[in-house]
Formats: C-alpha cells, structure tokens, sequence
C-alpha cells in the first residue's frame, strides 16, 4: 500500500491509545508496526495527529464511558485539524459494532479483533469514500504475529503462542470477542523469539488467553512444557515469562520445567478469581480450593523462590460473607507477592449479568478493601523477606514514576518485584545491574547504596539505538497492582 500522503505533502501521524490486557497491548504494537509500514509517523509528543487509534477493552469497569468520553473530547479536535480520521479497534469494537457510529459519528473506521491488519485500508477508504468504514469479523484472519510489528520495548517483548479462549467463565466475555482457542505451532514461536533476541531482547512473554492450554488445537497436552523447555536453549535468551495461565491445565511438567530450566523466571501469575468452591463453581471456574492450593504448594516446592501473584475478583453474585471469608483464607495460605483485586461489575453479554443474588454496592466495598488490607499487609511482608538480597535487575524504561525526583533508576528483578535502585550514569534500559536491597514496601523494594556491577547488554545497545528514533506515540491503560485511587477496575479481560 501506498504511503497515505493524499491529504498533503508530509507524511501523515498516528497515536494509539490503549486500554485492557496484555493482548491489547501486544494488539497495539501490530497496529502500530501496520500503520508505519503504511507510510505513517508516530506524533511527536504534544502534537496533535492525523490518526487517533482507540485499541479498546470491553472488561474493564465504564469502559464504554471512557471510550464515548474520550471520543467527545476528540470531536472539536478533528473539526479543527482537516483531514483527521479517528479509528477504534479490540474488544468494545467488537462488541458494539455499529454503535459506535450511532453514538459518535465522528468516528471514521470501525474494526475488530479479528482484522486489526485491516486498519490501513479501511482509513484509506474512509477517506477516499468519505463514509465510516465498519467491519468487524467473525473469525481470525490471520494469526496476528504475522503482521508488521512495532514493538514498544527494545529490550523486553510480548510473543502470542495462542490467541482466543476456549473456557466458559460466566464473568466472562473474551471468548465472545476474541474466539476460539487457535495456537501457533512451537517453530513459528521459536523461530520468532530468535529473530527477537537477535535484534538485542533479552526477555519475552509467552502471551495468550490460556498459555498452559497451549496444544490443544494440535493434539499435545505437553506443549507448553515443552515449550517452555525449548526457549531454555535460544542462545542469549536470559528470561523468559509466560501470562496468564488457568489453574484447571496446570500440570506438575509445567512446574518442572519452570524448575529446570535456567531462563525461565522464578514468577508466577496463577488466577484466583474466588477462594470459594461455591462460587467457584457458580463462576464456571473448574477447579476447587484444594487443587489451587496444591499448585501453589507444589511450585513453592520446586521453586523455592518464586513470587506467585493473582486475581481475585470481590462481589460476584450470589457471594456471601462466608464465601468470601474463603477467598481471605486461600489469601492468607498462599501468601501472593501482590494481587490485582477488582469488583464484580456486570458486562452485558455474559451469563453472571443475569445471575440473581447480585451482592449491593456497599458490602462489595467493605469486602474489597477488606480484601486490599490484607494483600498489602501480606504484600510488605513477603517483600521485607528480600531486604539485605542481592538481585540482578533488568533496568526498565518508565517504570519509576519518581525516579527523576529520587535520583533512582528502576528495574525488575528475577521474580519480576520492582526494584528502585540508585542512579547510574552507565545503566541503560535493557542492561543488568547488581544491587542490594536496603528498604521493602508493599509494592517495591529500594536498593538505595551503591551499585554493586552494570554489565552492559546488547538490549541496552538495542535501546541506545531506538532512542535515536522519533519519538513514540502509543499510551497505555494497564492495570495497577494496589488500592487505587478513585475505585477497582473491572476484572481484565485475559484472564
């Protein structure tokens, strides 16, 4: 396609604004890498673009305020800027469909999460016909790791092993959205990871829906493990995570093969959900108590080290207080690094909406920070347990939002706790640096004396040369580890 120059002389800019899941953050990178392999710019930041992208999350709590809001506040932008197109794409566009143009005519291209590598063609007719373009498919097209990618981070990547769902959780919407399970075969991934590694990442997160359900669409319920395995011997691959998995596929190969193999991260996110059999079973969540609570016991067996963290959602219907004294029982015995907590909201389109036994707004409340309580306290307990450990970081990029105010840089450990350590001149965002850790609080640790080494990484060359680039336009809405500010968003979508 040619580059999309009609309007005028320079080459037009884009911006995507993304909410939701790991797999719409991944989402975005390939829209983004469609986009500039179409000829597009990022905006430079402060500018306003000629392509505003929503990559949007149907789960989340008032997503479909967020989206119209946002796209009010655009409607008086793009009459002032000639030739401005907006686009929304990902699960609330898929859900929706014509809606969107019902409720924000201004709106120019509509798609869905089975076509995101028809963006560019749809602005291009948008344009040229001067009429939305709508079109949301049934069926994925194509695996999405077929398309041009931009990735946000040179150092650290997002690799899909599967997309779509095969469960039935009645909370749930994403196989509504996203489809059936469908997997790559292990050469692609790993031919994939390679080339990754050979332009200087150093970790990679296998991505999907239901990572340790990875085989199923082939035939071979060791896959994962197996997979798992075979990253072990990509040569200059230093770690490797996976996310998110379901306690129903988790086997003990899994747990060994986390355990012998050297580059996979002593980490764990294993969804909760609820600590109630009950519940459990009203939530369509096929497994119980006692095998959640094994699995964590037989990790911690094989991986003495490992931070374990979760899900848990608060309020579904029908929840009682004893219901939920068993969710604050398996809190205490699995002892999580940290957990995202949220409360039950209904989303349209799933069974749970139309459950009775919907549990009133204020006792949800008290349960949930009842529920935060508890994890922080868990929380800062677990992470005073490394104060006086030496760690190697892996120096992130953005993950400090005080670093420049505590002369701190910021990175992430092996279990992938957030380190803030004490300002290097020759650390990079990709290289390795030794540290001890002086202070612990519920959702960081400090490591506040001198560095202890900075072993320079090919990553952190990969990085010196993605800064010499323009500069980067695609935000991001994940969601926080804590109590936040305002109330709990909606559970995510992926898992």
């Amino acid at each position: 396609m040619n580059a999309p120059t009609a309007f005028d002389e320079r080459t037009r800019t884009y911006e995507i604004r993304t909410y939701g899941c790991q797999m719409n953050v991944h989402d975005s990178e390939r829209l983004a890498g469609l986009l500039e392999h179409a000829g597009y710019a990022r905006a430079d930041d402060g500018a306003t673009p000629d392509v505003v992208v929503f990559n949007t999350c149907a789960v989340r709590e008032n997503a479909d305020n967020r989206l119209y809001g946002n796209l009010g506040h655009l409607r008086p932008v793009k009459e002032g800027h000639a030739g401005m197109q907006i686009a929304v794409g990902g699960c609330l566009a898929q859900k929706d469909r014509d809606t969107i143009v019902k409720r924000a005519p201004w709106v120019d291209v509509v798609f869905g999460t089975h076509n995101i590598g028809s963006l560019p063609v749809l602005l291009e007719r948008a344009r040229v016909q001067e009429a939305a373009q709508v079109e949301i498919k049934e069926s994925l097209e194509a695996f999405p790791s077929t398309l041009p990618t931009r990735r946000e981070s040179p150092y650290a990547a997002w690799v899909s092993i599967t997309v779509g769902c095969n469960n039935t959780c009645t909370f749930c919407i994403v196989p509504a959205l996203r489809g059936k399970e469908t997997d790559r075969r292990p050469g692609e991934i790993l031919a994939e990871i390679e080339a990754l590694v050979g332009e200087g990442v150093l970790e990679i997160t296998l991505l999907g829906q239901n990572v340790n359900s990875y085989g199923a669409e082939f035939g071979d319920r060791g896959a994962f493990a197996d997979l798992l395995r075979a990253c072990g011997g990509v040569e200059g691959l230093e770690r490797v995570r996976f996310t998110s998995p379901h306690p129903r596929d988790f086997t003990d190969d899994v747990i060994a093969a986390m355990a012998e193999t050297p580059n996979v991260m002593p980490s764990l996110h294993m969804p909760l959900q609820s600590g109630s059999d009950r519940v459990l079973k009203s939530m369509r969540r096929s497994y119980r108590q006692e095998r959640y609570l094994g699995i964590i016991d037989r990790v911690r067996a094989a991986i003495p080290d490992a931070a374990i963290t979760t899900d848990i959602i608060v309020g579904f219907p029908g929840e009682t207080d004893e219901d939920f004294e068993q969710t604050l029982h398996v809190v205490r015995e699995a002892r999580f690094s940290s957990a995202f907590t949220f409360q039950y909201s209904k989303r349209p389109g799933t069974p749970a909406a139309e459950m009775d036994g919907q549990v009133p707004k204020k006792v949800v409340q008290e349960r949930y920070e009842r529920l935060v309580a508890l994890q922080e306290e868990i929380s800062w307990a677990e992470n005073k347990t490394q104060v006086g450990r030496t760690l190697d970081v892996l120096v992130a990029e953005g993950e400090g939002r005080k670093d420049q105010h505590t002369h701190r840089m910021s990175g992430r450990a092996p279990d992938n706790r957030l380190v803030h350590f004490t300002a290097e001149d020759t650390a990079r965002p990709g290289d390795v640096v030794t540290v001890e850790v002086t202070y612990a609080a519920p959702h960081h640790l400090v490591a506040d004396g001198p560095v202890r080494s900075v072993r320079r990484t090919a990553a952190g060359d990969a990085w010196d040369r993605r800064m010499a680039e323009p500069a980067r336009g695609v935000s991001l809405g994940m969601p926080g580890v804590g109590r936040p500010a305002v109330s709990a968003p909606a559970a995510p979508s992926c898992r």
